[in-house]
């Protein structure tokens, strides 16, 4: 009796003692947690070119590093050269959404609302209070950033370093977690399986095919001479990777303000490549994400909001990515196939 007290009282404190350093961990972590979930989905995105080299360098380490200095070129160069465009033109918007006469035309679609001139001068001032209060709300975020600086190089420090250990280790760290897992090893083979279908259905057929699409959109908005090319240009990038949504939000209205300003060949190229913009999802999605698993597009549009809200931007990726990751523990547990309401098999799947 008293050696089974002794051993419950040992798996109690055990159990105490792992849950504190589970949550001292987390706490430690969590001013980083979010670089470190970064780095490692951007090792998830080299994976195939790391393969690729490795078969030629033969060395792990060679071959991590050389994709480091890929992905600092990557960063580093458009920051160099897109950095002062964009500041220049956030100084531009805000300058000329200041000037702009928001009331005039609101008098002449509804002049029965502002037959008083009193009412008139109020909505004006409401207009010109939000617009002034957003455009600093930009501003000051902006200035944070420039004075972050530090803080966030040490973030980016934490973001390489995920990075390198991921993909060199990446076999080791996928038998970790495996040997961590409760499941059978019927179960955990498929949650591995359905879990890199949907993390590469999320980040390439969603994320990086909105942003390419938002970036051909872009290349019109230049070619044509479009104000503030740079800033729609990522505003479609955003809009790209938004389900249902996607570049016409943004190309459209472009389109038709020329159109009003009697530029119709800028108008027609921009539609030309608003159009093409919008029809390469069609031609890339199969290519990247045939035969991988699909999740409902309500499923995606309203897990990227809650996860921008809640993790920022990074939340356009590990909002779809949990949510998913969930509905593939739920459908194991029931032990039915993946496919279904939430969940969906490409069509390519179906046919055969």
């Amino acid at each position: 009796m008293v050696k089974i007290d002794e051993l419950y009282f040992e798996k109690i404190m055990t159990a105490v003692i792992l849950i504190a350093l589970i949550v001292l961990s987390f706490l430690l972590l969590k001013p980083i947690l979010l670089a470190i979930i970064f780095g490692a989905l951007l090792a998830f995105i080299f994976v195939p070119l790391y393969k690729w080299f490795y078969k030629r360098i033969k060395s792990a380490n060679l071959t991590a590093s050389l994709m480091v200095i890929i992905l600092l070129l990557i960063i580093i160069i458009p920051l160099w050269f897109l950095t002062p465009m964009l500041i220049e033109q956030s100084f531009k918007i805000l300058q000329a959404t200041l000037q702009i006469d928001f009331v005039t035309p609101l008098k002449n679609l509804f002049p029965q609302f502002f037959a008083s001139e009193q009412f008139s001068t109020q909505i004006s001032s409401v207009v010109s209070g939000f617009v002034t209060n957003a455009m600093n709300s930009i501003m000051s975020e902006l200035t944070n950033i420039l004075l972050n600086l530090p803080t966030i190089s040490m973030q980016l420090l934490v973001v390489f370093f995920t990075f390198f250990f991921v993909l060199r280790d990446g076999d080791k760290i996928s038998d970790y977690v495996k040997s961590l897992l409760p499941f059978p090893k019927e179960i955990e083979k498929k949650l591995f399986e359905y879990s890199s279908q949907i993390t590469k259905s999320v980040i390439y057929g969603q994320v990086l095919i909105g942003i390419l699409q938002g970036f051909i959109a872009g290349i019109g908005f230049f070619i044509f001479g479009v104000p503030n090319a740079l800033f729609l240009t990522i505003v479609a990038m955003f809009m790209g990777i938004l389900p249902i949504l996607g570049t016409p939000v943004v190309w459209a209205p472009v389109a038709i303000f020329m159109f009003l300003g009697g530029n119709n060949f800028g108008a027609w190229g921009v539609i030309v490549f608003g159009m093409i913009s919008s029809t390469i999802d069609n031609i890339l999605r199969p290519i990247f994400v045939a035969k991988m698993t699909k999740i409902h597009s309500g499923i995606v549009l309203v897990s990227m909001i809650g996860g921008l809200l809640f993790f920022g931007i990074l939340g356009f990726v590990l909002g779809p990515l949990i949510v998913a990751y969930l509905l593939i523990v739920l459908e194991l547990y029931r032990k039915k196939p993946v496919p279904g309401l939430m969940i969906q098999e490409s069509s390519e799947k179906e046919t055969k």
